[in-house]
């Protein structure tokens, strides 16, 4: 099992971002798939969460500006980030259980078992 993050970069505050997570190595489609971010000296936090059957869950500080979405056909979990803010600035994990039960952006990092290694967002 293989997550693999790409997308991230350092831009300016307003523009935005597409980050990507490929997936490799299970039936993506059954799995609770989320975004977290991870600032320098603050805890990991939970972004967004998508579910098996494309239900989706956002954090308050990102809502209507962050999109999360997979193509379950290309196993690929995307976060589409909009109107991006400095306090958005962080290292982005993509994540992935096979329990679908409370599968949302307030799913706490304990919960999933699998993760990528992470891409870097910067927004000055």
């Amino acid at each position: 099992v293989q997550l693999v993050e790409s997308g991230g970069g350092s831009v300016q505050a307003g523009r935005s971002l597409r980050l990507s997570c490929v997936v490799s190595g299970y039936t993506y489609g059954d799995y609770c798939m989320g975004w977290f971010r991870q600032a320098p000296g603050k805890e990991r936090e939970g972004v967004a969460a998508i579910d098996s059957d494309g239900s989706t869950s956002d954090a308050d500080a990102v809502k209507g500006r962050f999109t999360i979405s997979r193509d379950n056909d290309n196993n690929i979990l995307y976060l589409e980030m909009n109107n991006l803010k400095p306090e958005d600035t962080g290292t982005y994990f993509c994540a992935a259980d096979r329990e679908t039960l409370r599968c949302t952006s307030a799913r706490g990092e304990h919960d999933y078992f699998y993760w990528g290694q992470g891409t870097q967002v910067t927004v000055s």
